[in-house]
């Protein structure tokens, strides 16, 4: 899978709390999703999903609430996104039905030019990873999420994860 960043549709950062407001309402997903991560691999699954988001605390966030169809594995997961203004920069958390009660760490980052990218530090089991979540090809009806994981501090990334959303 293509690992350069695609050429998104610009958005204004007149209000930056209103990064988000693209996604705000009801979608089909198409995942893509690498089957073995951080081990040389190059085989990729396809399967459908859907999420819902809606803004919380008066648009300073947003939640969605998605159904993840991953062959042998279908579960719900949430995303919860908060806008931190003193640092001009977005906070996201995921969390899921596999691991009920277990959020990530966050990324933090912010949206310029029509893309927004986020990273974070976690773990891959043992491994500690960098993580990158970018959001482009933002449009009313469409957008894409693409999640990738560096194992030497950022220095190569391998995407593992790309959601292609449209709006319902």
């Amino acid at each position: 899978m293509p690992t350069s960043l695609p050429i998104s549709m610009p958005i204004s950062r007149v209000e930056p709390s209103a990064d988000f407001d693209f996604f705000i309402g009801d979608w089909t997903c198409r995942h893509r999703y690498l089957t073995k991560r951080l081990a040389g691999g190059a085989d990729w699954i396809e399967f459908p999903g859907t999420c819902t988001t809606q803004k919380i605390l008066g648009g300073w966030g947003n939640f969605d609430q998605n159904e993840i169809e991953l062959p042998g594995d279908r579960y719900a997961g949430a995303s919860l996104r908060l806008y931190d203004s003193a640092v001009d920069r977005w906070s996201i958390r995921w969390l899921d039905s596999r691991r009920p009660g277990e959020l990530t760490p966050p990324v933090v980052g912010r949206f310029d030019n029509g893309v927004g990218i986020f990273y974070g530090d976690d773990r891959f089991g043992e491994t500690p990873i960098r993580v990158r979540f970018i959001w482009s090809r933002i449009t009313r009806g469409a957008a894409r999420w693409e999640q990738a994981f560096s194992a030497d501090e950022g220095s190569n990334w391998e995407t593992n994860w790309i959601m292609d959303f449209t709006r319902l």
